[in-house]
Order: structure tokens, then C-alpha cells, then sequence
């Protein structure tokens, strides 16, 4: 099972390494790992994504509670939240392709990041799924290059009634 894990840290050094080493040490592969500061300086968000047995993943949730670092852990698996990640595509260029690419582009909310004579840089934000479809969209275009964030999520908003 899929797991989504947003963990408020203290921002020093070594933390990251404390808490993937709760992961590699239990087998666990992190399949995506974003962290950065929060609107304090002090603290820092880290988002992980990992797969793997419940018991397992609740047993590191334990663990991560007890580190010193460690303000809070939130474990989204299901929960309702909010994933995101962006990615920069880097596509093959034609006089015969521009504006095919271009109504990809448009079609997906995704922005032209920078122009060359042979290529564009695509910039596109969204869910896991809408990133590989229009990389698969693009694919045929021939994709130089592809980079992507790690996820960040975050707890929908309970609904006013």
C-alpha cells in the first residue's frame, strides 16, 4: 500500500538523515522525498512517499514521534489531502510540431518555460496521474530530458455545511 507522509521537523542538520534512516533500515524504499522550509525559517516540512506492509509503516510512525527533531507527523494514507508535484519537460522542437505541442501545452494548463530553435521547456504542475499523461502525449515528440519534484501534500479543508 501507498503511503504519504508529512513530517514538521526542526530545521538542522542531520535531521534528513535521522528519518530515511528509519526507512532504509526497515527496507523501505522512499519513492518520493520533498523538503523544504515552512513560513518558519525554523521549520521544515518533509514529505514522504513510500510503499509497504501497515504494520510496518505504523511502526516508523512510532519512531518518528520519537525523535527529538520531530514536531509532528501526518500520515495521509486515507485521509482526504492534496498532492502536487512539478516537472520540467524538456521536448524536441520542429517547424511541423510547434503547434501540436503547443495545444498540449494549452490543454494540460502547463506553461512554456524557455524556447531554443529545437526545443521547449515545459513546465507543469498537478497529481501524479497528470503528469504522466502529458508526458506520454509529449513522448512522441521525442523527450530530451525530464525532471520532476518530489510530491507535497497537504490535508483538504474540512467542508462548511
Amino acid at each position: 500500500m501507498r503511503h504519504t507522509i508529512s513530517v514538521l521537523v526542526t530545521n538542522e542538520f542531520g535531521v534528513l538523515s535521522r528519518i530515511s534512516g528509519l526507512f532504509s533500515g526497515r527496507g523501505f524504499n522512499i519513492e518520493s522525498l520533498s523538503v523544504a522550509e515552512t513560513f518558519d525559517p525554523k521549520i521544515s516540512r518533509m514529505t514522504i512517499v513510500t510503499s509497504g506492509d501497515d504494520k510496518v509503516l505504523e511502526q516508523i510512525n512510532k519512531q518518528l514521534n520519537k525523535l527529538v527533531n520531530v514536531i509532528k507527523v501526518y500520515d495521509f494514507t486515507g485521509e482526504e489531502h492534496i498532492e502536487r508535484e512539478l516537472a520540467l519537460i524538456k521536448v524536441n522542437l520542429t517547424a511541423e510540431t510547434r503547434a501540436e505541442i503547443l495545444s498540449i501545452v494549452d490543454i494540460f494548463r502547463a506553461k512554456v518555460v524557455d524556447v531554443s530553435s529545437r526545443t521547449y521547456t515545459i513546465e507543469i504542475t498537478g497529481d501524479e496521474e497528470k503528469i504522466r499523461a502529458i508526458t506520454e502525449l509529449l513522448r512522441p515528440f521525442g523527450i530530451k530530458e525530464l525532471v520532476r519534484t518530489g510530491r507535497v501534500a497537504m490535508a483538504r479543508s474540512p467542508k462548511q455545511r
